[in-house]
């Protein structure tokens, strides 16, 4: 596996801040002048929820999620917010393995919710079950502070070739 770096260490973008990243794909895509932590996040809807990506790499994602803010009504950690996890991980872990030439559009998704939390941070890891040319499946495990399994998801995404520079 190439060295990696945190996003902006060693692209003059930044000062450390990001997920650590690999360096061949810091370099791929500061050379198409791509914000990579706005390309790896789940956009405005993971700002609002605090989906933080600590470490991306095409064999594995790391993200957390603050539990305080999304709750469902009984204050437990919502299973739509553990599903904005697990598709974020598994999305992200597609992009990187069809790199700069491809777009991944999440096309399945599901999750097994194993317990309820209501305070604290989970942490999410995603790791491949199926890279191909056209579609790349991902299994997500999302779990407590105390390593405790939360939810299990299974993300399918298809890899749509990325749109041509104009």
């Amino acid at each position: 596996m190439a060295d990696t770096y945190e996003a902006g260490e060693r692209d003059g973008t930044g000062e450390g801040s990001g997920p650590k990243l690999p360096q061949d794909i810091i370099d791929e895509y500061a050379a198409l002048g791509t914000d990579l932590p706005a390309l790896f996040s789940a956009g405005h809807l993971g700002t609002r929820m605090g989906v933080e990506i600590t470490e991306a790499s095409a064999d594995r994602v790391v993200g957390t999620m603050p539990i305080e803010g999304n709750t469902q009504p009984y204050g437990l950690l919502h299973g739509g917010a553990s599903a904005v996890l697990a598709e974020t991980l598994g999305s992200i872990g597609a992009m990187l393995h069809g790199r700069s030439a491809k777009i991944a559009v999440g096309v399945d998704l599901n999750c097994t919710h194993h317990r309820g939390l209501s305070s604290g941070t989970v942490t999410g890891v995603a790791t491949p079950v199926h890279r191909g040319r056209s579609t790349t499946t991902h299994e997500i495990v999302i779990s407590d502070e105390q390593g405790r399994r939360v939810c299990t998801a299974r993300l399918t995404c298809l890899l749509r070739d990325a749109p041509k520079p104009a």
